[in-house]
């Protein structure tokens, strides 16, 4: 069994924000196969269902991201999932809007969701997927540009990073984190996929490992 959670805020107040990448992109991966993110549980909402041959359980903590660690630390007791079988996807305004990166460890890197599970699981070696937001505009607060909206020019961008942040998600649990970075990191969305509501097919992209 497979656990994958998306970070967030719960709400329609923070709807579409760039630190509800996480949300997003667990809505467009229950969407595409066909589970319901609705039950009450462990102070989130959970959908359970097959993917690719795998069991999972995708998560949406209702915690507030600076405690999710909260919603999925318990989780993940009770179904007794190590966390090389959880996966988290988050927001990272290191990278470009769009852009994807697959890790298998790592430090919250000043996230506070991420924090919060690394504090909750005892341990930073948990696959990942961050999804690029962007970096914030010298003058703006931190906390108003992570909690605002995406400019029109970088939604198509962002509507192709949550297809292919929940893609890089099920390729982590079918074909291994090495497979999933080579894949996924370093590449680009293309404006004008983005535009047409696609995504590269894998072998079309030159990604890298970071």
């Amino acid at each position: 069994m497979y656990v994958i959670a998306g970070l967030g805020n719960p709400g329609k107040k923070y709807e579409n924000t760039r630190h509800n990448a996480g949300f997003d992109t667990i809505d467009c991966l229950a969407d595409r196969c066909g589970i319901r993110v609705t039950e009450n549980a462990f102070r989130g909402l959970l959908g359970k269902g097959v993917i690719s041959g795998e069991k999972v359980i995708l998560v949406k903590p209702q915690t507030f991201m600076n405690l999710s660690g909260e919603c999925v630390g318990p989780l993940l007791n009770y179904y007794k999932v190590e966390p090389s079988h959880f996966i988290v996807i988050y927001d990272d305004i290191s990278l470009d809007p769009g852009m994807i990166r697959v890790r298998g460890k790592g430090s919250a890197g000043g996230h506070n969701g991420m924090k919060s599970l690394i504090q909750h699981l005892g341990t930073q070696e948990f696959p990942r997927v961050r999804i690029g937001t962007g970096a914030k505009p010298p003058q703006m607060d931190l906390a108003d540009y992570v909690l605002g909206h995406y400019s029109a020019e970088d939604e198509p961008k962002m509507a192709a990073a949550f297809r292919d942040g929940g893609e890089a998600a099920v390729m982590l649990m079918t074909d291994g984190l090495e497979a999933a970075m080579n894949h996924f990191n370093g590449a680009a969305r293309e404006d004008n996929s983005a535009k047409n509501g696609k995504h590269p097919r894998r072998g079309e992209e030159n990604g890298k490992q970071e």
